[in-house]
């Protein structure tokens, strides 16, 4: 096994271990919180719709959660768009498959 097809497959590994074990259960943590925070506000706004501080309190935590949700959603596009635009896929598909067809080049420097 030649140095390059080592160096693929431990970036490989580092990249998918990095995903499932800190990225992806972050995001979804992350998610639910924001979602929590979003049904949280609307029991406080339905359950106290005589008291008008309570109203607004509800208001604010549904605020909060949606500005949560929709900052995620635009990191995880921003993300995405950067990964398209430089022209990163190739890398990352050949870092979760270094021995895919065409990933043999996919790390060299030109």
């Amino acid at each position: 096994m030649s140095p390059q097809e080592i160096a693929a497959k431990e970036a490989g590994n580092f990249v998918a271990k990095l995903n499932d074990i800190i990225l992806f259960p972050l995001i979804g943590l992350l998610s639910g919180i924001a979602f929590l925070v979003f049904l949280y506000g609307c029991a406080v706004y339905i359950l106290n719709s005589n008291n008008e501080t309570a109203r607004t309190k509800g208001k604010d935590h549904i605020t909060y959660g949606i500005i949560g949700l929709v900052i995620m959603v635009s990191a995880y596009g921003l993300l995405t768009i950067a990964v398209n635009t430089f022209g990163l896929g190739k890398q990352l598909d050949c870092a979760n498959d270094p021995f895919a067809s065409g990933c043999s080049n996919a790390f060299k420097i030109k």
